[in-house]
């Protein structure tokens, strides 16, 4: 049975949401084959095309774990010293997410040339797969995240983000759960937003997709790659800025009402993270290199 791989979500899993960093250390030190894009769900591969695959997976995990880690180690530091010395503002988060788009920019870059080249490959029935799995995903989130109503929508918002920050700083006080319902509400329908762009972008995506021997392709899913953003829809980026700002705002507040407990709590999380990363065998050779 053929293995399905996702080559489109360029998405490298280090961002202020709290719940990112675990799982890419765990990742890291449990397959030592993970390189932060994500490969699963879209394509359907053959036997020539996974093995060629497979070649260029090592050669970008190489790239990516010799130039890019000792980065996110100096961001991990970054972070950690924040909140060391309680100089978590705005300006800082704004800083630190900046850091966190312009590796995956740079990610995303190194990994197009070979997104070009398995794309040009593919053959009908894979595009017309690729559409399918497509529209699956879009049934699917709609049916997640826009079909219960707007007040569902609040509170499964409320709720996932109270877990994620359970683990990350330990139980929140009443002050601070409220903090989060505020902020879920604040973020109001921006499901709907998310989804729509969503299916936006991957519309594109196909329509290029079905064009792929054009002298145009390279570029347009380097644009679609690289360059998403300036692809979205003008309520998705209006959408988008307000989400940032509210996140910056919900943890600027949670940190300015924490406890010692919970900021302990959190830096040996983040010194986790540093951890699994520093454990690697190629960052380690890359050092010893």
């Amino acid at each position: 049975m053929s293995r399905w791989l996702k080559y489109l979500a360029v998405i490298i899993t280090l961002s202020l949401a709290l719940g990112a960093c675990s799982r890419v250390g765990l990742a890291y030190r449990n397959l030592d084959v993970i390189i932060p894009w994500t490969l699963s769900d879209y394509l359907d591969m053959n036997g020539e095309q996974k093995g060629w695959f497979n070649e260029r997976l090592k050669e970008h995990l190489a790239w990516h774990c010799t130039t890019q880690l000792p980065g996110y180690l100096d961001w991990l530091d970054r972070l950690q010293t924040m909140v060391e010395t309680n100089q978590v503002t705005d300006a800082a988060l704004q800083s630190r997410t900046q850091e966190a788009k312009a590796a995956i920019a740079q990610t995303a870059r190194e990994i197009t040339p070979s997104a070009i080249e398995l794309l040009q490959g593919l053959d009908d029935k894979q595009v017309a797969e690729m559409n399918d799995a497509f529209a699956k995903d879009q049934r699917k989130r709609q049916d997640e995240y826009v079909k219960p109503t707007l007040d569902q929508q609040i509170k499964e918002r409320s709720e996932r983000m109270q877990k994620r920050l359970n683990d990350w700083l330990g139980p929140l006080s009443p002050t601070q759960q409220q903090r989060v319902v505020t902020w879920s509400n604040a973020l109001g329908d921006q499901n709907t937003q998310w989804i729509a762009n969503r299916a936006h972008w991957q519309k594109q995506f196909s329509a290029a997709v079905a064009q792929r021997q054009s002298p145009e392709f390279p570029q347009r899913i380097e644009t679609l790659l690289v360059n998403r953003e300036s692809l979205w829809t003008p309520a998705y980026r209006q959408a988008y800025a307000n989400t940032e700002a509210q996140a910056r705002g919900l943890f600027v507040d949670l940190m300015a009402e924490s406890t010692p407990a919970q900021r302990q709590r959190l830096l040996k999380k983040i010194e986790g993270v540093r951890k699994d990363f520093n454990d690697l065998k190629c960052l380690k050779a890359a050092k010893q290199g």
